[in-house]
């Protein structure tokens, strides 16, 4: 049996819900970044350049650059990296500028 982190110090969240990404159910658990919970599910992009449509994800993983931009909860360009997870959170894959309706 291989060891993790969890597994040698006995640590287990003590809260757990869902939130959906791109009409997914995930599970989160309590203190994790909305990053923390696409990476936990296997997912490494979640945005799409505005020219090129090319995919992004984290690169920085501390708010400094903007290539986790997703959209929460209706608001585009939330970083992924720094926002909290909440109960209930719809968290969608952001295009481009996360503002097509504008035409911007």
């Amino acid at each position: 049996m291989s060891q993790t982190p969890r597994t040698l110090v006995g640590g287990a969240p003590e809260t757990t819900y869902v939130l959906r990404f791109d009409g997914r159910e995930l599970t989160a658990q309590a203190g994790q970044s909305i990053a923390a919970v696409l990476w936990g599910a296997g997912i490494l992009a979640w945005r799409t350049t505005r020219q090129g449509g090319a995919p992004r994800g984290a690169f920085c993983g501390i708010g400094s650059c903007y290539d986790c931009l997703v959209t929460v909860n209706g608001r585009p360009n939330q970083r992924a990296c720094i926002v909290p997870a909440r109960p209930g959170d719809t968290v969608t894959t952001q295009e481009g500028t996360g503002h097509a309706e504008l035409g911007v």
